[in-house]
């Protein structure tokens, strides 16, 4: 590698491959909120992690998927296929050991005008390590790819080893961002990331998958946020669910998406939520619009 290289890297792949977290890892902050349950992230996240050699503009994406057919599915979906044509690098994320349908779709998507690499991440949960050399072959072999590399994102394992294979692919060139600059995002916009984060997190079955954050105002100072914040539900049973026993639901999810953001604000967070219905926002583009989904 010679010169400075600089570029994006768009990170893609199905549900609960650990994008996110792969993401957050590699930019060194909880920039894409995280949580075992697919639709997580309804967004294109960018981050920034700048080396002397190279600077990198990741890009998180919402997982790739065909189960569901509703107009949020096919917005999210529409995300990842605009930043698969506009990054200068691939990482497609992958579980190590395995690929499903839904990977080899995926796949089939993956322009060739771009270097692919990749991901294979999770290798830490794979109890027979001898099984994994097999895996990567036949994965090499099945799939047209510049490199492959076994990561472990929750680890930390093998994340070096990523970086260095992505900044030979990056294009030659100056920096994009300035050296302190993490992500093109607002405060505000993470605001309500956060809180839809612990809605995610706290909250079981159905009732996340039709939840969605409106940030009502956000008010700053050199050591103070005070956010204003409306959670929107589908159904008027999930309220109830939402707001809990006397309030202790909302509560608690109030508590802990404030507690992240005073960590990544590096400011007290003054915070109140409330829960209104929206019914059938899933499926209307015209209410994903409003609400800026896909943004």
């Amino acid at each position: 590698m010679t010169g400075f290289r600089c570029g994006s890297i768009a990170l893609v792949g199905r549900p609960n491959v650990g994008k996110s977290t792969l993401f957050n890892a590699l930019v060194g902050e909880h920039l894409s909120i995280t949580a075992p349950k697919p639709q997580t992230t309804r967004h294109r996240i960018m981050g920034v992690r700048s080396e002397p050699q190279a600077q990198y503009v990741f890009i998180d994406t919402p997982g790739f998927q065909r189960t569901h057919g509703d107009a949020l599915t096919r917005v999210l979906n529409r995300v990842v296929q605009t930043v698969l044509a506009e990054a200068d690098v691939i990482g497609w994320v992958v579980e190590a050991g395995r690929t499903t349908s839904e990977d080899e779709a995926i796949a089939a998507l993956l322009p060739k005008s771009a270097p692919r690499v990749l991901i294979a991440n999770k290798i830490d949960r794979i109890k027979q390590k001898d099984s994994l050399l097999p895996w990567l072959q036949d994965v090499a072999l099945r799939f047209d790819l510049q490199e492959i590399v076994p990561v472990s994102a929750k680890s930390g394992m093998q994340l070096d080893a990523l970086l260095i294979s992505l900044a030979q692919r990056l294009p030659e060139g100056v920096a994009h961002y300035d050296q302190d600059q993490l992500t093109d995002r607002s405060e505000r916009f993470l605001a309500a990331e956060l809180v839809r984060e612990q809605l995610f997190q706290q909250l079981d079955a159905e009732v996340p998958f039709g939840t969605i954050v409106m940030i009502d105002s956000f008010r700053e100072t050199a050591s103070m946020r005070t956010i204003h914040a409306t959670i929107f539900v589908a159904k008027d049973s999930h309220k109830a669910i939402v707001i809990g026993k006397g309030g202790a639901r909302l509560k608690e999810i109030g508590t802990r998406a404030r507690r992240s953001m005073e960590q990544l604000f590096g400011a007290r967070v003054n915070l109140q939520t409330w829960v209104k219905v929206k019914a059938h926002w899933t499926d209307e583009p015209a209410a994903l619009r409003q609400l800026g989904v896909g943004e």
